[in-house]
C-alpha cells in the first residue's frame, strides 16, 4: 500500500519532523530510525512523506491489533538547550487500520492520504482517503428508489476514515434493506447559492425520487462573520433551503433536509440562532435528519470526542449521524412511491375559500404561494375579523407564517400582507375588482438567487435585487426608522448604487424617498410595521436640489419640532444651546466656531446650573453637565466632552454647507434688522455663493424684515418650555411648522440628511 502522511507543524530553523511508529519501517518508535518528513517554501508549515508498506504477517497484524500506532516527532539540532527529541503527545498516539477496503480505491496503486491535522493535536479516529476516491453507488434494484445526495464536505464524508461518513452508511444500509440507491453528489464548500446552481443539472441527469439536502450553516460564513450579520447569513440560508425543496418538488422528487449540526468555533449567541433555523425547519412539514441533538454540546460546539477539527466531525461523529436517521422516511417501495409522489407542476392550486359569488383564495403547495381571485364588480376587504376566510386559513397546512408579497399589485392593492404563526391573517389588505393576484412567501425574496442581503436584524431586511431595485422588509409590529444615524444600516447601504430611489406604490408618501452617497444611507425612510416596500432608481443625487435646514437657535424650540417631525438629524452647534443675541451667532460662525468650546472662555455658575460664555455673554450651555460631576471643582472632563461634541458639531455644519444644494437656516426669537443684516453678510461669506435663505420665527412684525429677499419672516413665538410641559401644544407648534416648510417646498423628497460623522 501506498501511504502519503501529511500534517501541520511550525518549526524553528534546523528543526525537522520524522514519522514513527509500531512497525519496522516507521522504526519500531526509534525517532533516529524513522521516516523523516519534508516540507518546501510553498507548501509549510504542512509537512508530509510517502511510503510503502507491505502486507504484514497475520502474528504481526494481530499482536499490533490490526491497527498502525505513530506519533510524529520534533527533532531539534545538537545546539538546542532543550531535549533534541520532542514527542507530541505522551500516552496517546495516533492510529489507522491495516487492513484496507480495497474496494474503495480509485486502483491497485493508489495513494492513500492520511490528513493528521495539527501537530500535538492527536485526534481519536483517523482521516484518510485515497486520491480522486469517488463515494461507491449501490446497484438500483428494480423496486428500490434513487436517492440523490445534495451537499458540502460533510455530507461528502470528509474527516470520516476512507470518507465513510453518513452517507455511506445510509447508503449501504438503505440498498441492504430496501435496495434502493443513494447517488452522493455533494461536493467540498457547497452553500445554498451553489447548489441552486448545481442542483438542476444534477435532477435531470439522475432523475432522482428522493433528494436529500445537506448542507451547512458553516459554508456560509456563520461562525466567523461580525455579529449584526448572522442573521442576515441565517435567513439566506433558510430562503435557499426553501428554494431547492421548491426545485425538488417540481422535478417530481420529495425532498428532505439533512439537519444543521455544530462548529467548535460557534458561541452560544450562535447556538440561539441555531435551534431557531433547527425549529424552523421543523415547522415546514419536510422531513428533517435531526443531528442538532446528537452532536450539540448545548452552546453549539461539538460534543467530546464526536469532531475532527472544528468545521468537521471524525467517524464516530459521522457514525452518530447516521444513528440518528430514521430509516423509516426510506420505507417504501417504487409501486407505492409512484402512486403517492405529486404530478411534477407547479401550478397545481388547491382552494382554500370560496364565496357565492365566486371570490377565491387557493394555495399552491409546491411554493407555498397564495392567489386571489375577484371576478366581482366589488373590492373585497380580507381583513382579521373574517372569520370564515380565518378558519380555511388555518386548516392549510402548507402555508408558511410571515409575510407575503406580490409582485403584480397595482396602486390600488396593498402589495403585501401578514399571516400569524397559526396561519390566520394578521393584517388588512383591499383586493380590487377583477383582481388575479399571486402572493409569494417571504422566502422567495430572500433566496441567494434573487437577492443579495444586504442587512438582516431579524426583523428587518434591505435587500438589493437588482442595481436599480430595492427591497426594504419590516417584520416586526412597529415601524422601523432608517436614518443616517444607524451606523450599520448606513454602511451596508455602501451595496446600493448612488442615486435617488422612491417607492414606485405610493412616491409621494412622507420618508419614502432613498437617498444613497459615497458613503451609503443619505436620507430618512420609514418602514411600516409587517411590510414589504420597494424602492427603485429614480435619478442621480445631482439631479434634485437638496435643501439642509440649519437651526441657530436662540433655543431648543427648532430642534424639538424637528424630532417631532423626523426631520431631526445628528446636533448642529447652535442646536442644544442658548444664544440670546442674534450679533453673537454671526460673530461665532464668522470666527469658524473655534472659541465656542475654548475652556478659557467659560464658566459655571452654580446658581443658573449652566456655563456661560465670557465674550458672547448671550451663549449659554445647559446639558454639558452631567449629574454625577462636580464642575466647580473639576471642570476638565466637562471641557473635554465639550471639546470633542462640539468640534464634531462644527465639522457637521460645514461639511452641510459644503454639499447640501441650498440651505434653510431657522432662527427663533425677536432680534433686530441690523442685526439679521450682519448675519446675512457673513452667510454670504460662508455659503460661497451657494443659495441659501435665514427663516425667521418670532413675536414681531415683518416689517422690520421687509426688503431683505433671503429672509422669510413668520409671527410666531415657539418656546421650547411650554411645549416641554404641554404635549398637546408641542404637536400643535409642529405642525405650524410644517406648513411652514411645506411651503417652502422642503419634504423628505429633497431633504439633505447629514452624516453623523462627516467624511473628512
Amino acid at each position: 500500500m501506498r501511504y502519503r502522511f501529511r500534517v501541520s507543524a511550525h518549526t524553528e530553523m534546523g528543526e525537522s519532523l520524522v514519522l514513527v511508529g509500531s512497525l519496522p519501517e516507521l522504526g519500531n518508535w526509534d525517532p533516529q530510525r524513522g521516516q523523516r518528513m519534508q516540507t518546501s517554501a510553498s507548501h509549510y508549515p504542512i509537512w508530509w512523506v510517502d511510503l510503502s508498506l507491505p502486507e504484514h504477517p497475520a502474528d504481526l497484524a494481530t499482536s499490533l491489533n490490526n491497527q498502525l500506532d505513530y506519533q510524529y516527532v520534533r527533532l531539534r539540532s545538537s545546539n538546542s538547550h532543550t531535549d533534541p527529541v520532542q514527542w507530541e503527545a505522551l500516552g496517546t498516539n495516533r492510529w489507522i487500520p491495516l487492513k484496507v477496503d480495497q474496494g474503495l480505491a480509485p486502483s491497485p496503486e493508489a495513494l492513500l492520504v492520511i490528513e493528521d491535522g495539527v501537530f500535538g493535536r492527536v485526534s481519536a479516529w483517523p482521516h484518510g482517503y485515497f486520491v480522486d476516491q469517488q463515494p461507491r453507488v449501490y446497484p438500483l434494484t428494480p423496486s428500490g428508489l434513487k436517492i440523490l445526495v445534495m451537499g458540502s464536505s460533510v455530507a461528502l464524508g470528509c474527516s470520516a476514515w476512507l470518507l465513510q461518513g453518513w452517507a455511506a452508511d445510509l447508503a449501504e444500509r438503505l440498498h441492504q434493506r430496501f435496495g434502493h440507491q443513494l447517488v452522493n453528489r455533494s461536493q467540498l464548500g457547497s452553500t445554498v447559492h451553489s447548489t441552486l446552481q448545481q442542483l438542476p443539472q444534477q435532477l435531470a441527469l439522475e432523475t432522482p425520487d428522493m433528494v436529500i439536502i445537506a448542507l451547512s450553516l458553516g459554508n456560509e460564513g456563520f461562525a466567523h462573520c461580525s455579529p449584526h450579520q448572522r442573521r442576515a447569513i441565517q435567513r439566506r440560508f433558510e430562503s435557499g433551503l426553501l428554494q431547492l425543496v421548491k426545485m425538488t418538488r417540481e422535478a417530481g422528487a420529495i425532498p428532505i433536509l439533512g439537519g444543521i449540526y455544530p462548529h467548535a468555533d460557534y458561541t452560544p449567541e450562535h447556538n440561539a440562532l441555531l435551534q431557531e433555523t433547527q425549529q424552523r425547519m421543523l415547522s415546514w412539514g419536510i422531513p428533517v435528519l435531526n443531528w442538532l441533538e446528537a452532536l450539540n454540546n448545548g452552546y453549539g460546539g461539538w460534543k467530546a470526542g464526536l469532531s475532527f477539527d472544528v468545521a468537521h466531525p471524525n467517524s464516530q461523529g459521522h457514525r452518530r449521524m447516521a444513528a440518528a436517521i430514521d430509516l423509516t422516511l426510506f420505507d417504501q417501495q417504487r409501486a407505492d412511491f409512484l402512486q403517492k409522489v405529486p404530478p411534477i407542476n407547479g401550478s397545481v392550486e388547491i382552494p382554500v375559500f370560496q364565496d357565492s359569488v365566486g371570490f377565491q383564495v387557493s394555495v399552491n403547495p409546491q411554493e407555498n404561494s397564495i392567489r386571489v381571485l375577484n371576478p366581482s364588480p366589488y373590492p373585497y376587504d380580507l381583513n382579521p375579523n373574517w372569520s370564515e376566510l380565518q378558519a380555511a386559513l388555518t386548516l392549510t397546512p402548507t402555508l408558511l407564517p410571515g409575510l407575503y408579497i406580490s409582485t403584480q399589485a397595482a396602486q390600488d392593492s396593498l402589495p403585501y400582507f401578514s399571516l400569524r404563526s397559526d396561519r390566520s391573517l394578521e393584517t388588512t389588505l383591499q383586493i380590487p375588482p377583477y383582481a388575479d393576484l399571486r402572493y409569494r412567501p417571504l422566502w422567495h425574496s430572500f433566496a441567494p438567487q434573487t437577492c443579495e442581503i444586504l442587512f438582516y436584524d431579524g426583523q428587518l431586511g434591505i435587500l438589493k435585487e437588482s442595481a436599480t431595485q430595492i427591497r426594504v422588509v419590516n417584520e416586526s409590529e412597529h415601524v422601523y426608522s432608517l436614518h443616517p444615524m444607524w451606523s450599520e444600516v448606513r454602511s451596508a447601504c455602501r451595496g446600493i448604487p448612488p442615486g435617488v430611489y422612491q417607492d414606485p406604490w405610493d412616491p409621494q408618501a412622507p420618508f419614502r424617498t432613498l437617498m444613497v452617497g459615497g458613503e451609503g444611507l443619505e436620507s430618512r425612510v420609514k418602514i411600516p410595521a409587517k411590510s414589504s416596500l420597494v424602492f427603485r432608481y429614480q435619478c442621480p443625487l445631482s439631479a434634485i436640489q437638496r435643501v439642509a435646514i440649519v437651526p441657530l437657535g436662540d433655543r431648543c424650540a427648532v430642534r424639538m419640532m424637528l424630532y417631532k417631525m423626523d426631520y431631526d438629524g445628528p446636533a448642529f452647534p447652535f442646536d442644544l444651546s442658548r444664544t440670546t443675541h442674534l450679533s453673537d451667532v454671526a460673530d461665532i460662525i464668522a470666527t469658524g466656531f473655534s472659541d465656542m468650546w475654548n475652556p478659557n472662555l467659560l464658566e459655571y455658575s452654580s446658581e443658573a446650573g449652566r456655563i456661560y460664555h465670557r465674550r458672547w455673554h448671550g451663549l449659554s450651555f445647559a446639558h454639558e453637565v452631567e449629574a454625577s460631576e462636580d464642575p466647580l471643582q473639576n471642570m476638565e472632563p466637562i471641557f473635554q466632552r465639550m471639546r470633542q461634541r462640539y468640534q464634531a458639531r462644527s465639522k457637521r455644519f460645514w461639511y452641510t454647507l459644503r454639499h447640501a444644494d441650498q440651505l434653510l437656516f431657522i432662527r427663533t426669537g425677536v432680534t433686530l434688522r441690523g442685526y439679521v443684516e450682519d448675519l446675512l453678510e457673513k452667510l454670504q461669506t460662508s455659503c460661497q455663493g451657494k443659495p441659501f435663505q435665514l427663516l425667521i420665527l418670532s413675536p414681531q412684525s415683518s416689517q422690520e424684515f421687509a426688503g431683505l429677499p433671503q429672509v422669510i419672516h413668520h409671527n410666531q413665538e415657539f418656546n421650547p418650555d411650554r411645549m416641554y410641559a404641554d404635549g398637546e401644544h408641542w404637536m400643535y407648534c409642529t405642525q405650524v411648522m410644517q406648513g411652514i416648510l411645506n411651503q417652502l417646498g422642503v419634504s423628505t423628497q429633497n431633504l439633505f440628511w447629514c452624516p453623523p460623522t462627516p467624511p473628512s
